[in-house]
């Protein structure tokens, strides 16, 4: 299996629908997407009552959100015992999924990112518009779409006005979701905005500049804009298998069944390539650069991204991120969040890091981090293999307009468009880690939305 074949298998799908879009440059655009990772802070019946919102299909009100009980296969995912949420060693099981991916914090050890003290307020259209997408030949609408898969969140907005948000399987608007891979976006963006400090000096260092253990490893040798581009060279099996190094990396970081820190990236020090020659997705890059960040900032990585991008934000619930041992972050995953406040991190990154008339992530670097340069062909992307660009830390469509994407295991993602400042987000509980078929559907979908409201 070649390099990016592997990569695509991780957490996306081959392409399948050449006849199911237009020859328009838009199509060929949305082509791209459907090919498509602690003790809580907060009472556990806090998080699981809805409030007073009305827990039935129907919304309370025409804006509101929709909450349903069920969801396709839901007996599967433990319906009828109230979808519990497992232990260390059943979290990423059927039928655990529904319950871990909403209540990771409680299995696992995690660092609160505090909400700001007064949220930001989001819009919301008088009524739920009407979607409809292409898929396998037919005309498919947003229930129906629902109704085939085992989201959980699904949210919509615009230019900072929401115009979809659904919950299935009894996840509400309390609920932290996990973000599997979406993190990594979160990191990078960070490790933006500490070069804008200085307290990172240039994306060209190497990385034991900033950490001294990684001094005359692969990995310490490797530059920040090879790690962020998962370009290191540096041998590492990410498939999902149970068995791979992704598997050890989680032992050594947020299972905690082996020493963290330092200590989790160090068995991985075999060079495979030359550095910034292959693109090779692999976790453990990511998690270098959390220790950069650690180190640059001499603060844990929750508490830099709660000051220098939740709190402006204005997210409006506490978040957490899993750690180690050793209190670092997992941050390749495990950033736990209400679907709201993800959605506030999409359209950030749809308004190229500007929020309210605030620059929070500086627009340069946003802009390097979601386009590819001509001197990196093994970086873009190519609509004829279906395979997605890789910028910084963030997945790249291929086509004339910039859309790019975070993307997590088992049905995690946000879509941005930043052209109409359109986003999508969506929290699942697929039963594949990796190559899932109903990835290809939900591309669909935000292909729909794009030709939409994407004029």
């Amino acid at each position: 299996m070649n390099e990016q074949r592997a990569s695509r298998l991780k957490e996306l799908s081959p392409v399948r629908l050449l006849n199911l879009l237009s020859d328009s440059l838009m199509a060929v655009c949305v082509l791209a997407a459907v090919v498509a990772g602690c003790a809580s802070p907060s009472p556990t019946g806090a998080r699981d009552g809805i409030a007073s919102v009305s827990s039935s299909a129907e919304p309370s009100a025409p804006s509101a959100p929709r909450f349903v009980a069920g969801g396709p296969d839901s007996e599967d995912y433990g319906a009828s015992q109230g979808y519990p949420i497992g232990d260390r060693s059943t979290f990423f099981q059927i039928p655990f999924l529904v319950g871990s991916q909403s209540h990771l914090d409680q299995i696992f050890e995690g660092r609160v990112i505090r909400r700001a003290s007064a949220p930001s307020r989001l819009a919301r259209v008088n009524s739920e518009p009407t979607l409809r997408y292409e898929f396998e030949g037919e005309t498919r609408t947003l229930d129906d779409y629902l109704a085939r898969h085992p989201t959980t969140g699904l949210l919509v907005a615009r230019d900072d006005t929401i115009l979809v948000e659904r919950y299935q399987y009894g996840r509400n608007d309390r609920h932290r979701l996990t973000s599997w891979s979406m993190a990594k976006t979160l990191t990078a963006m960070l490790v933006g905005i500490a070069i804008a400090e200085g307290r990172i000096r240039s994306v060209d260092d190497p990385a034991e500049r900033y950490v001294p253990g990684l001094a005359g490893t692969e990995y310490g040798r490797t530059s920040l804009r090879h790690l962020l581009q998962m370009s290191s060279g540096v041998k590492f099996v990410e498939e999902y298998s149970g068995n791979d190094d992704v598997t050890e990396l989680s032992r050594r970081t947020f299972v905690r069944m082996k020493p963290g820190g330092l200590e989790a990236v160090r068995p991985f020090n075999e060079r495979a390539a030359p550095a910034g020659t292959r693109f090779s997705y692999a976790s453990v890059e990511t998690q270098v650069l959390g220790l950069v960040l650690r180190q640059a900032t001499g603060r844990p990585v929750a508490a830099y991204l709660e000051d220098k991008i939740w709190q402006p934000i204005g997210a409006e619930a506490d978040a957490t991120w899993l750690v180690d041992d050793a209190g670092q972050e997992a941050t390749y995953c495990c950033l736990n969040a209400v679907l709201r406040d993800w959605a506030r991190v999409g359209l950030l990154l749809a308004h190229d890091g500007r929020w309210r008339g605030r620059q929070i992530i500086p627009a340069e670097w946003l802009l390097a981090a979601t386009t590819v340069s001509a001197e990196q062909p093994h970086l873009r992307p190519r609509v004829a293999t279906g395979f997605f660009g890789y910028g910084y830390q963030v997945w790249i469509m291929p086509g004339e307009r910039r859309m790019f994407a975070l993307l997590g295991v088992r049905g995690q993602s946000i879509y941005v468009d930043p052209a109409s400042r359109l986003v999508m987000v969506h929290t699942a509980v697929r039963r594949q880690p990796g190559n899932d078929p109903g990835n290809v559907e939900g591309g669909a979908l935000w292909g729909g939305l794009v030709r939409l409201f994407g004029g």
